[in-house]
């Protein structure tokens, strides 16, 4: 990567700095936090209180209503659909958090495609109707935590990851899965800037790609994604930070060796590939030991591995989680 792509440390804020100067409101006001990873946000407003013009997911119901899958989703109260859908990272939109919803708000997705391709028995290139007819959608309840220091509680629509892996047939020698986000600074206008080396891509390890955790995510409270949340087609893996979760994904290709991800590769002493949270592994400029849950006032200790550790830990036995951070 050319230094064009570094993102000067000067330009962050300190977490600590940020948090300490304002506390969340249960009602009213909600004095939106940022631990900018990029760029030094401009000052934030008030959380938007727009509507979400998302068509609901026949046959679902709302979280409010929903059975609870105790195998997947957690009890905690969701974080509110506003704060959800106006508050987000999606540098292809934009650095601003609580501009991308206005600045994706006509992100057209007809047409979709998803090429599934690389070391599979069956490589496919599939249209959006047919890559969500693989399996019904199912509402998971999951925790989010992002490495800026911030949570939220998301009901996710979507199917594991590993019933759309199994429909390919991957072969012996896929030992990695690595994800990539449609290329268009025309319709994506945070392309046109030089934040990252675009297209964003990702990658997990097999085995947690076929995680029954690991989600392929095509709505959130009931309704079809927003694209501000990464419509059509988003990865979700829970125990990790959230900038793994790779949006408006167009590629999905298995691998033999490990591939590159975007935040590893613009600062590598600061963005692991695993990128599992761990509250006793802290960012270089910052302490990972607590979380800011989105709506709520005050903070909470950040969990191990984002309270998935019963269900994830044994992937990784055995290894240096420091190290391989």
């Amino acid at each position: 990567m050319t230094s064009s792509n570094k993102i000067p440390a000067s330009e962050i804020t300190d977490p600590a700095d940020y948090f300490n100067r304002r506390t969340f409101m249960r009602t009213g006001v909600v004095a939106a936090t940022a631990v900018a990873t990029g760029l030094v946000y401009r000052r934030l407003n008030p959380v938007s209180t727009g509507t979400v013009d998302t068509p609901l997911i026949e046959g679902l119901t709302t979280p409010a209503t929903a059975a609870v899958d105790n195998n997947f989703s957690v009890t905690d109260p969701p974080t509110s659909l506003d704060h959800i859908t106006h508050y987000n990272n999606f540098y292809e939109f934009s650095t601003d958090k609580e501009g991308v919803a206005a600045a994706s708000a006509t992100f057209d997705t007809q047409g979709w495609k998803v090429s599934v391709e690389g070391l599979v028995r069956k490589p496919k290139v599939f249209d959006l109707d047919d890559l969500l007819k693989i399996s019904p959608p199912e509402e998971r309840i999951y925790r989010m935590r992002c490495v800026e220091g911030w949570s939220m509680i998301i009901p996710w629509v979507g199917y594991s990851l590993s019933k759309l892996l199994n429909a390919v047939e991957p072969l012996s020698d896929a030992k990695f899965v690595a994800f990539e986000t449609l290329l268009d600074p025309q319709r994506m206008p945070g392309q046109r800037r030089r934040v990252l080396k675009w297209p964003y891509v990702e990658g997990l390890r097999m085995d947690e790609a076929m995680h029954p955790l690991t989600l392929l995510a095509s709505g959130l409270y009931g309704r079809t994604l927003p694209a501000q949340n990464g419509a059509p087609i988003r990865l979700v893996t829970p125990w990790k930070y959230g900038f793994k979760g790779i949006k408006s994904i167009v590629t999905i290709k298995l691998v033999a060796r490990q591939p590159r991800t975007t935040w590893n590769e613009s600062a590598p002493n600061e963005y692991g590939f695993y990128a599992n949270v761990n509250p006793r592994v802290d960012h270089p400029r910052w302490s990972q030991a607590t979380e800011q849950r989105i709506g709520e006032p005050g903070r909470r200790p950040t969990l191990m591995f984002n309270g998935y550790a019963e269900q994830v830990a044994g992937l990784y036995a055995g290894m240096d989680l420091r190290a391989n951070f």
